[in-house]
């Protein structure tokens, strides 16, 4: 198995939107609508699924929302599925995926992140297809702020292209944009100041390599020890000099988050990280203990450089991540960037 990537999208592309987890309840489908326009205004042609449902807290029976995955993600006229967000179990749909009529389609870009690391971390890791984790098609109208890239900057471009990132030093401090009142908000308020930190307690200059892959913390904790979070096996067929782990919590509280952490240490899921990268997260501490203190409680004695505060998380604004790609991450006291490179 070698990484594929996706070939890059060009205008007159189709793109396919369905809800693996959660649907567009009423009140968000002017959000949803002026999303679409966004893509279709960039020249692509947007498919909207049947499983978009939001009265509950999947978009459609199982069954039903993994067939309408597998459909898009092996249609060989769809060049991108992005989902609109995250949402809550769609873990259900894990053991319903014909992984191996995956492995041999045509590989197709899949976007997103919160629950959808469920699908697109495991879809990395077993079918060696790249994926992104990045903000999700209801983000989209947003502009990107400088130095960051959008879904749509990755799905287009060309093979072998080297993607590099920095930090804005602006983000949102708490809560999300109300779709209902606004739903053609395209300007993030990103009211509170900084960047990147280093959170083992090293100095000097971090410079590390390897291969790209990560998620949701409270998603991908549910599968450790299983066939479908392997990093190990990856790092040896892909990686074999190390991976760059990235991680991000979203709303769980520090115990919560360090349990999770120590579970995914166990199952070694950090085993072969060169370096970790922890997104910027608003979730609450604990009475005894902070978020940073739940990371390091957890992987501090691992002995490789963590990085706090990156924007691959829940906190606007968005650094989107490729599964699978080759990364350089740089991080001083003078600069800090991410590089990603689609080989």
């Amino acid at each position: 198995m070698s990484i594929r990537y996706p070939r890059p999208l060009r205008p007159g592309d189709r793109i396919g939107v369905t809800s693996p987890s959660s649907g567009v309840a009423p009140r968000h489908r002017e959000r949803l609508r002026v999303a679409v326009q966004d893509v279709t205004e960039r020249g692509y042609e947007v498919v909207v699924g049947a499983c978009m449902d939001g009265s509950g807290h999947v978009s459609a029976p199982a069954a039903e929302r993994a067939r309408e995955l597998m459909e898009m993600l092996t249609d060989p006229t769809i060049g991108a599925v992005v989902p609109p967000w995250g949402g809550e179990t769609a873990i259900d749909l894990l053991p319903l995926l014909d992984w191996e009529r995956l492995r041999e389609a045509e590989p197709t870009w899949m976007v997103g992140y919160s629950d959808i690391a469920t699908l697109i971390t495991p879809l990395t890791l077993l079918t060696g297809i790249a994926t992104v984790h990045g903000n999700n098609l209801m983000d989209t109208p947003y502009r990107v702020p400088e130095g960051l890239l959008s879904w749509l900057d990755i799905v287009a471009a060309p093979a072998g292209a080297a993607l590099t990132q920095v930090p804005y030093g602006r983000h949102r401090s708490g809560g999300f944009d109300d779709f209902t009142a606004h739903p053609a908000v395209r300007e993030f308020t990103l009211d509170a100041e900084g960047g990147w930190r280093r959170l083992d307690g090293g100095t000097g200059e971090v410079v590390a390599e390897g291969r790209l892959i990560g998620g949701c913390v409270e998603t991908l904790c549910n599968l450790g020890g299983t066939r479908y979070l392997d990093a190990s096996a990856f790092a040896d067929a892909e990686s074999p000099d190390g991976l760059l782990v990235y991680i991000e919590a979203d709303c769980d509280e520090a115990f919560m988050i360090c349990r999770n952490l120590h579970g995914l240490r166990l199952a070694g899921f950090f085993d072969r990280a060169n370096a970790i990268l922890v997104g910027r997260t608003n979730a609450s501490d604990s009475a005894t203990l902070t978020q940073d203190e739940a990371v390091l409680d957890a992987l501090g004695s691992l002995g490789v450089p963590i990085i706090a505060d990156v924007e691959c998380g829940h906190v606007p604004p968005f650094l989107p991540i490729v599964n699978g790609a080759r990364g350089r991450l740089v991080h001083s006291a003078a600069r800090s960037e991410l590089t990603q490179i689609l080989d």
